[in-house]
């Protein structure tokens, strides 16, 4: 295996009978860590942001770009970490004041902001609990989660304060107080108030907290410091409890991982906001940067303007899900595509020259520093020009899109992997290492890991040649539970620590993770989204042109597609009501205005259940012959077997998600 990752130890055969897991794997842990695990200079997240502002209180902390009256952006403006930790210590006695008290939660709902992370970082001063509010999870998120976590105090953003308005009349319970930043809404502030609550400016707050200046009340390790709302199963969302010592670990993970893989990173880099801090992998980079001084500028919100922020922030790492990078991809290759036959000829000759050596094992600063410089660097150059590492997360990264990263960024690239529940912190690749390419690579320093078999879905977690088997991992950076969700809890943490991720992997030959599948049907979308898709095929069998449906989707998509077998007592009838005719199998079903109608039914009815933008299917292939227990696609509880359909229906499949791609609808 690679010299970055091996085993090393076994779990004992005396305690084989403790664990009761006869079908799992030895215990894995990085090499790094043969000698112990490492430390930092500070426990919790309130000890780093002090250590930070006082250590590097001139230093350029968080900043954003200011518009002019045409909305034209301008350079950067910042605020040092002396005036930040002036702003948290206002914001933290204004809550004190207001009476929220330490281990109560507090709710922050809006696009990433300085202002995001100072209410963030005040929580943290006074061991209040941050949480996330997000509407992204469905129509009535906001209420759930604050009612569920049980929020005192709000943050929102003017354009988030009428949507947290909205449920408002639903939280009287436990919400008291309302803070918004920016210009405000006048509407909304005044429905606030009616309803009985505390409404405040930021900038009023922040008076507040200067006028009644209050003492930190600093949390311990074990202290809860977030709890993150996440979806990933049918049914509501789910609270992920994070402790102060669990996202310290994951910011160690990431000192730990620059330190070995030699990419140097100090207080004069810098990093762009614009992953949702709502989420944990963002969270944990942004904790990251202020441990070591680094500043963090923080996007437009407007995906058409990211690569204008990055050339004018020029950050030291880009971080990014597989969507923000399929978007890059195909934005440069259509501009090289379209220019002249030399250009598109010399690219193309050093893109294959480039790609070759690091396939060879050169480093990427030497694999064809001559078309760096005539070429790739030009690209670079579009992003700042100083970046020292690409780092993709969410979902897998499409194997071409990995190669052009490689090739044309002028940097390692790499991607990594973790959930919510992991602190985002548990798998990444070895930077310059292409055996580790299209995987997520070793566990990094503060992760052990095991495969358990999955009999069921021919998993063998024993396998010599290759284990194969459930993710299995324990850390410090693992979450403490579910909210008020023991039985949930239980269900994916064992009492020695191991979280079943529930994802299924392989164990490469060179000592990386390649994940492979879902032990459940569940799966994350190339944005990063997950989907629950039994519960959408039973929605969209609630239309009666339905007899079968099965939904596909991967993460190498941004969205579904479905095979349907229709009703065809129910198509028949359409069909003559709307003048279409033609036998049944080779006319109506081959029939464009058939398939639309279809998919406009199956678009009506998961609208009036409410699903997500993502959730709907956007093509359809239709089926005459129903999937039966016969052809080996249902079992005999008649649940539909996913990897014998996709086996089936795999060329159309890949027709319907390129005439989507063709048509710009995916």
């Amino acid at each position: 295996m690679a010299t970055a990752y091996k085993y090393i130890y076994e779990v004992e055969p005396a305690r084989q009978a403790t664990f009761d897991k006869p079908s799992a794997s030895p215990v894995y842990r990085s090499v790094y860590v043969k000698d112990g695990f490492p430390t930092l200079p500070f426990a919790t997240l309130f000890e780093m942001f002090e250590q930070s502002c006082q250590k590097y209180a001139n230093n350029k902390c968080l900043g954003k770009r200011e518009k002019n009256d045409q909305g034209e952006a301008g350079a950067y403006v910042w605020k040092t970490y002396a005036e930040v930790h002036t702003d948290v210590k206002n914001v933290a006695s204004a809550l004190l004041a207001l009476g929220v008290k330490p281990s109560q939660r507090v709710g922050i709902f809006g696009a990433n902001s300085p202002e995001w992370m100072t209410a963030m970082q005040a929580c943290n001063r006074i061991s209040a609990h941050c949480v996330p509010l997000y509407d992204s999870l469905g129509e009535n998120a906001i209420e759930y989660i604050v009612n569920h976590s049980e929020a005192v105090a709000a943050f929102t953003s003017t354009e988030k304060l009428p949507a947290l308005v909205k449920a408002l009349p639903k939280t009287k319970e436990t919400l008291k107080v309302v803070v918004y930043w920016g210009a405000g809404n006048e509407a909304a502030v005044k429905t606030a108030t009616e309803l009985g609550y505390t409404v405040h400016s930021l900038s009023a707050l922040m008076e507040l907290g200067a006028k009644q200046p209050a003492e930190a009340v600093a949390p311990k390790p074990d202290d809860l410091c977030t709890i993150m709302y996440t979806s990933g199963t049918t049914g509501d969302p789910k609270g992920v409890m994070l402790t102060h010592s669990a996202v310290v670990a994951a910011v160690n993970t990431a000192i730990s991982y620059c330190k070995n893989n030699k990419i140097e990173l100090d207080q004069t880099d810098r990093l762009l906001s614009y992953l949702p801090l709502a989420h944990i992998f963002d969270r944990v980079n942004e904790e990251w940067f202020l441990s070591i001084g680094a500043a963090i500028g923080y996007w437009q919100g407007d995906v058409l303007k990211l690569v204008d922020d990055v050339a004018a922030l020029q950050p030291s790492l880009f971080l990014g899900v597989p969507r923000v990078f399929d978007r890059i991809y195909g934005r440069i290759m259509g501009q090289i595509n379209s220019a002249g036959l030399v250009k598109k000829a010399l690219f193309n000759w050093g893109f294959n020259r480039k790609l070759f050596f690091l396939r060879q094992g050169y480093s990427h600063t030497k694999a064809a520093p001559f078309f760096d410089k005539l070429v790739f660097s030009k690209i670079a150059a579009r992003f700042g020009g100083k970046i020292k590492a690409v780092v993709s997360g969410g979902a897998p990264l499409a194997p071409h899109v990995e190669d052009f990263l490689r090739v044309a960024m002028c940097a390692p690239v790499v991607q990594g992997y973790g959930l919510t529940e992991t602190s985002a912190a548990s798998f990444i690749a070895s930077a310059d290492v292409m055996d580790h390419a299209a995987t997520v690579g070793p566990p990094t320093p503060m992760t052990e890991f095991r495969l358990e078999s999955v009999p069921d879905m021919n998993c063998d977690a024993l396998d010599p040649k290759q284990p194969k088997g459930e993710v299995l991992i324990r850390g410090a950076a693992n979450f403490t539970g579910y909210y008020k969700a023991k039985d949930k809890t239980d269900e994916v943490l064992e009492e020695d620590g191991w979280f079943h991720s529930g994802d299924i992997a392989i164990i490469t030959p060179s000592g990386a993770i390649k994940i492979v599948d879902r032990k459940k049907n569940i799966f994350k979308l190339s944005q990063g989204e997950y989907v629950a898709v039994e519960a959408l095929e039973s929605t969209y069998k609630k239309t009666s042109v339905v007899e079968q449906v099965w939904v596909y989707g991967n993460s190498f998509e941004s969205c579904l597609v479905a095979v349907v077998v229709p009703n065809k007592d129910v198509i028949t009838a359409w069909a003559k009501e709307n003048g279409v005719t033609g036998e049944y199998e080779k006319g109506l079903l081959q029939d464009a205005r058939v398939n639309a109608h279809i998919l406009a039914e199956l678009t009506r009815v998961g609208k009036d259940d409410k699903l997500k933008g993502y959730e709907i299917v956007k093509a359809v292939h239709l089926e005459s012959v129903q999937f039966s227990v016969e052809d080996d696609l249902l079992t005999p509880s008649f649940k539909l077997r996913r990897p014998q359909l996709q086996a089936k229906y795999q060329k159309q499949i890949d027709a319907m998600y390129a005439d989507l791609k063709k048509a710009g609808k995916a």
